[in-house]
């Protein structure tokens, strides 16, 4: 088995010992990650690392039991610190949203570009639903997202590309609205 697929289980049965669900969709959650990981394979990102990270770039923060130390002991420190650095910060700590977020903003301009690319990929799978079904949320959302990108500058540039493409979208039907 290879490493790429041991980590796809691996997000599968994490993800899936809650039956952790899309919101929006309800379809089960590993199908965010698995589109992460073919938004990456679109623009020819195949290597290892970065896959086996884009599949569990979510367990950390949303599968209870999970620690990072065990990513690194079943795949390898390199992979741990990829799934840390794509890690939001938690809720809590008396950090509201606004806060939580530029803390992102800086620990992720400070990823290389495989972290990047990952984080791109998968603002481009969470901005593909989420102003049809939640516009108001949208509105937060699609600003965070904007101001990511601004700092994402070591991602693949077709991901960039197609990343602004969206939020330029969003805006020209957010201003015709």
């Amino acid at each position: 088995m290879s490493l790429i697929e041991k980590a796809r289980i691996f997000a599968t049965e994490a993800h899936g010992a809650n039956n952790q669900r899309r919101k929006y969709t309800n379809l089960p959650y590993i199908t965010h990650p698995q589109s992460v990981v073919a938004i990456l394979r679109s623009v020819g990102i195949t290597d290892q690392a970065t896959l086996c990270a884009a599949w569990m770039h979510d367990v950390l923060e949303d599968c209870p039991g999970v620690a990072s130390c065990e990513i690194g002991v079943c795949f390898s420190p390199e992979i741990e610190h990829m799934v840390v650095m794509l890690t939001d910060t938690p809720a809590g700590r008396g950090l509201n949203r606004a806060r939580r977020k530029a803390i992102d903003r800086v620990r992720l301009s400070c990823a290389d570009h495989r972290v990047q690319s990952i984080k791109v990929a998968d603002l481009i799978d969470n901005s593909s639903t989420i102003a049809a079904f939640d516009p108001e949320f949208a509105k937060i959302y699609m600003a965070e997202k904007e101001a990511l990108m601004k700092v994402l500058q070591k991602a693949h540039l077709g991901l960039q590309n197609r990343a602004i493409g969206i939020l330029d979208a969003y805006y020209e039907t957010a201003g015709a609205a």
